[in-house]
């Protein structure tokens, strides 16, 4: 497994210097008044952006050149392109090699295979914890010949603050997935790297009227499932809604499933995220034959315990895939806040997007004139402009860990979910194909996309595309693809 774990990064990694080679960049002499007159007349002409606003900004990949701007300096929503400026500060602040450690403590002497004292867990900010990585530093007790733990199991989420949302998340996004609660001890369901989340699948039934079966990743008594669902018939509709309860982990499942059709899958955030981890390392210590006399509760490790074993998580490089490809709120306000903890000795979102204005400010982008909230994008309140992000991911390209940075944005039409990531199955058109490197965002009424494009002739461009205020988002997604389309064919 780790030879086709290091041959499948060296794949991606080797795709992602491809077409984009910086060393042989030229300026886009093929801009001419002709494409911006098509930009302009595509602008105007477009129904689904009458009443909308349109940011617009394309620079020369070479030497920065505005090229071209339609209210560049008018400050918008950028919904999920945060991500590109969060992702540039932490690989700065943190650099590429910085890892996640988890750590097990004891503050007692393990005497007759019994551990007489508290056993703990201290989360240091990883997202990537999964059930198996909990198994293995079970698993390592288990050989240090501990059997018992004649105590309590206390789970420390301390180096973070207590803060579990983000400013401005609103209230309908707390069972989602992309809305979980933000914890420096956390756990996530699958390779995704959900933190705070478990993954339910639901299946129908193998007759009319049963229950549809369904099963919750990782496989845990942390939430409680209500399944009200029916299997119908074949040719009914599927009305399948699962939701958590407000405050609460328990899931509830309703409405009709269909004999014979596709199983459904939905993440759903959980209650409480650092008790879930306490959970399912307790569970991993029962798996390995430890016993737990006292409770799992949380709480901090005290100065007088001793460390046992620490867990690293992936490097930031690596971690940067699933963040930006799979475009994770979570990641961002984790990342939020582990700059503000290394940085200024406090992990918040306060601290942490102070230590992001003063890195901004190094690539000449003006974080006075932008309203930051969160790590993610998600609030509706965050502002910046189509110019100053692409200032950004112009300005970056010189930072020696932009190959990094630039591996981890989605790549146009590549179906691979790791390679295309929320641009896989957009602009698929072989003209198009993997000429287009950039970060999507979504939000109600929102639409952006911004990264980096190489035309037709050549020329490598850096573009940011923020539409605000439509009427629908989807239809924004196209708006996007038709002028990333018009740049790549008309240079």
């Amino acid at each position: 497994m780790r030879i086709k774990n290091f041959i499948l990064r060296l794949f991606i990694f080797i795709q992602a210097l491809v077409p984009f080679t910086y060393q042989s960049q030229v300026h886009a002499k093929e801009w001419t008044p002709a494409v911006e007159t098509r930009l302009n007349q595509f602008l105007n002409s477009t129904p689904d952006l009458q009443g909308a606003i349109a940011g617009i900004s394309i620079r020369s990949a070479t030497d920065g050149t505005i090229l071209y701007q339609h209210q560049g300096d008018i400050r918008l929503r950028p919904a999920s392109n945060l991500k590109l400026l969060t992702a540039a500060a932490a690989l700065d602040v943190l650099g590429m090699n910085y890892t996640f450690p988890t750590e097990i403590y004891a503050d007692g002497q393990v005497k007759k295979k019994t551990l007489n004292g508290n056993l703990y867990i201290k989360g240091k900010g990883d997202p990537t914890l999964m059930k198996k990585d909990f198994d293995k530093m079970a698993s390592k007790l288990k050989k240090m010949g501990i059997k018992r733990i004649q105590g309590d199991l206390i789970g420390d989420d301390s180096w973070y603050d207590n803060i579990r949302y983000s400013k401005d998340l609103p209230w309908s996004d707390e069972t989602t997935y992309y809305g979980a609660q933000i914890s420096a001890l956390t756990a996530s369901p699958t390779k995704d790297f959900d933190a705070g989340s478990v993954l339910v699948e639901v299946k129908p039934g193998t007759k009319i009227g049963d229950k549809p079966s369904v099963t919750v990743t990782p496989e845990t008594n942390y939430v409680k499932l209500l399944n009200h669902s029916k299997t119908a018939k074949s040719e009914s509709k599927r009305k399948i809604k699962i939701e958590r309860e407000h405050a609460k982990n328990t899931i509830v499942i309703e409405g009709t499933f269909p004999m014979k059709t596709k199983p459904v899958k939905e993440w759903v955030g959980v209650w409480e995220p650092t008790r879930f981890a306490v959970t399912l390392f307790n569970q991993s210590l029962t798996k390995h034959g430890i016993k737990v006399s006292g409770k799992i509760k949380t709480g901090m490790v005290p100065d007088t315990a001793n460390i046992l074993i620490s867990h690293q998580s992936m490097p930031l490089a690596e971690l940067m895939i699933p963040f930006m490809k799979l475009s994770n709120n979570v990641h961002a306000e984790m990342l939020v806040k582990e700059m503000g903890k290394v940085v200024k000795g406090e992990g918040s979102w306060n601290k942490g997007l102070e230590v992001m204005e003063a890195e901004l400010a190094k690539w000449g982008v003006n974080p006075k004139t932008m309203v930051l909230r969160d790590g993610s994008g998600v609030s509706h309140v965050n502002l910046i402009s189509a110019n100053q992000i692409s200032q950004l991911l112009f300005s970056i390209q010189k930072e020696k860990w932009f190959p990094s940075y630039l591996r981890a944005l989605p790549i146009a039409g590549e179906e691979d979910k790791l390679v295309g990531g929320t641009l896989q199955y957009r602009l698929k058109n072989p003209n198009l194909k993997g000429k287009v490197r950039a970060k999507t965002g979504t939000l109600s009424t929102v639409s952006s996309l911004s990264g980096y494009v190489t035309t037709k002739s050549g020329s490598q461009l850096v573009f940011s595309i923020m539409l605000n205020n439509l009427l629908d988002d989807e239809k924004g997604k196209k708006i996007e693809d038709q002028i990333v389309q018009l740049l790549v064919m008309n240079i």
